[in-house]
Parts: structure tokens; sequence; C-alpha cells
């Protein structure tokens, strides 16, 4: 019997989860198209239930959700429309988490943990998902933990260029909050024309989560702007406390650049009452009303986001968008 040929026609529909919809509309703006619209509701135990109100059939489908407050609930939400996009025999299921939840828990740092960014791995790869796109990673090991392609988007670019916008002409030198972020220092540092780098040296107890200090700055950074950069910042004490240390160093300004804005409380009034002169998140998190303050600036990540489900859609190169140093 000879084989049949034919011409697929490929479909993109774009899903949204309930916990950031600015996001998804935003990006779905920038692709031109509609969000596809779903019942989902809870039930009175907290159950979450989700249903496609159009046919998903051979899609390419980019379910889109952000794992913030309440985390669990978000996860399982986006979780169960991966699930329901499989059995509704979606072609292929791009999962897409500006901010990959319990990425922090990427190893074990004493005997009988979990490595929690590995079991969100597992899951999503178990419910069904061929892809995972994400912006940056707490780790870029993370990438290792899913059995697929995992674009790994960076929003650095969209970060520097405000900063090299407003502040391109002052002496800046580049601020890692701990040692563990040099790397990511340096690469600031290049984009922004060369410039010094510094870190604060600080100590954490392990038993004691959100909590650091904040000892010494190594570097020159007197008389100087210090752009202050880290990829997430939770409840801010360690952002703050790197903050103060600058300033008593002889900095003449600070600046914090961060991509996700996780805020938990108190951080929105500590970083309002620190002595920084602007903080800057990308709104890969919701960043309510009532959490904003004065100083702080947001930076859309949405065409990022649109750009790399284009490529992806046309089977195209997501390295591009970052000059090929993704």
């Amino acid at each position: 019997m000879n084989a049949k040929s034919g011409t697929p026609k490929k479909h993109l529909m774009l899903f949204s989860g309930r916990a950031h919809p600015e996001l998804a509309e935003e990006v779905a703006r920038e692709l031109n198209v509609e969000i596809t619209p779903q019942a989902a509701y809870d039930f009175a135990n907290g159950e979450i239930f989700v249903r496609f109100n159009e046919s998903v059939r051979g899609t390419d489908a980019f379910v889109i959700q952000a794992h913030t407050s309440p985390i669990n609930q978000w996860i399982m939400e986006q979780l169960l429309m991966v699930d329901a996009l499989k059995r509704a025999s979606a072609k292929r299921i791009t999962v897409i988490m500006p901010f990959y939840g319990y990425a922090r828990q990427d190893k074990k740092h004493k005997g009988r943990e979990p490595i929690s960014a590995r079991l969100i791995a597992d899951m999503f790869k178990t419910a069904g998902a061929d892809r995972i796109m994400t912006v940056d990673l707490h780790t870029a090991q993370i990438q290792g933990f899913f059995d697929g392609p995992v674009d790994h988007l960076f929003a650095q670019n969209i970060l520097a260029d405000h900063i090299s916008e407003t502040y391109g002409s002052a002496d800046i030198t580049v601020v890692s909050p701990d040692s563990g972020r040099v790397r990511l220092a340096e690469k600031w540092a290049s984009q922004l024309g060369d410039r010094p780098i510094a870190f604060i040296h600080k100590t954490r107890d392990p038993l004691k989560p959100n909590e650091a200090v904040a000892n010494r700055v190594v570097g020159e950074v007197a008389g100087r702007l210090c752009v202050l950069v880290d990829d997430m910042i939770d409840t801010g004490g360690t952002i703050v406390k790197a903050c103060d240390a600058l300033i008593n160093a002889g900095a003449s300004d600070v600046v914090i650049a961060a991509t996700h804005g996780i805020l938990s409380d108190p951080a929105s009034e500590r970083l309002a009452n620190c002595k920084a002169r602007e903080v800057i998140f990308t709104n890969t998190l919701p960043i309510p009303d009532e959490k904003r303050f004065p100083g702080l600036t947001v930076l859309s990540i949405a065409p990022l986001l649109a750009r790399a489900i284009q490529e992806v859609f046309e089977d195209g190169s997501v390295t591009s968008l970052f000059d090929g140093n993704a």
C-alpha cells in the first residue's frame, strides 16, 4: 500500500492561567492572536476545574502561567491545563513559566531534602508538556531537569537597555549581591560598556531561609553609581542589606535591577525605605498596586516572550534572539 502524502497546517493557540492575565494579554497582542477562551474555577474544597471552550485538536499550544502567590495553586492549574490539552489531542504543548517555581531548590544542601526544581520538571513532563519556556532561571542547570527542549530566555537586554538609557553617562560599577552571582555581574558589565564589577561578601544560615548578613564590599564602589543585579527579589532582606553596604562603602547612588519581583511581605516596605535611587523589575510576576512604591519601574517581558513563541511555532532559532549567546 502506497503512503498518502499531505500538507498539515500549523495552528498556534495561546492559553492563559488565571495568575497573571495582564501579561498573557500583552503577549497575545504582540502575536496578534486571541487567548483561547476557557472555563476555570475552584471548587469549595480548593480543587481546580479547567475546560477549553474551543477545539484544540492538532494545535501548537502555548500555555502561559505566572508562578506567583499562592504558587502551589497556580502550578496545579497549569498542570491541569496541560493535561486537558494532551487529552484533547493538541499536537505540541509548550509550557511558558516566566518565573520557574521552586527554582531555588535545585540541589540538596543537606541530607533528606527534596530537589524540588526537578520535581516541577517531572510533573510537567508527566502531564504532557513537550517543551518549557522560562526566563532567567535561578541556575542554568535546571534546563537539564526536563526531558525535552527548554527555551531559557534572558531579560538582561531589557533591563540593561533601561540602565544605559537612564544612567549611561554615569560612572557605573555593576555589583553582585553575593559571590555566586559574579558571573552574572560580568555579563552585565560587558553589556554596559566594560564597566568594573564588585560583589558583597555575605554569610547565610541555611536553617533560616530569607535571612542573610552582608559583610563587606569587594571591589571599587566609592563615588560610583552601583547597579545591584540579581535574578529575583523575594522578601528583599538580602538586596536591601547589600544596598546599605554599598552606601556605607561610599557609593554615590544605587540602582537595583532584577528580573523577578516576588515581593513577599515585607519586601515592598523594605525597598520603598531603602537608599536605592530606583528599583527595576520585569513583569514576569504580577506586581499589584498595593505592592508598588515610588522609585519602582516595571518593564514588560511580553515582546520577548512573543518573539520566542513565534520562533518556536515557526521551528526557528530562539537562540538567535540573544545573538547566539543563549
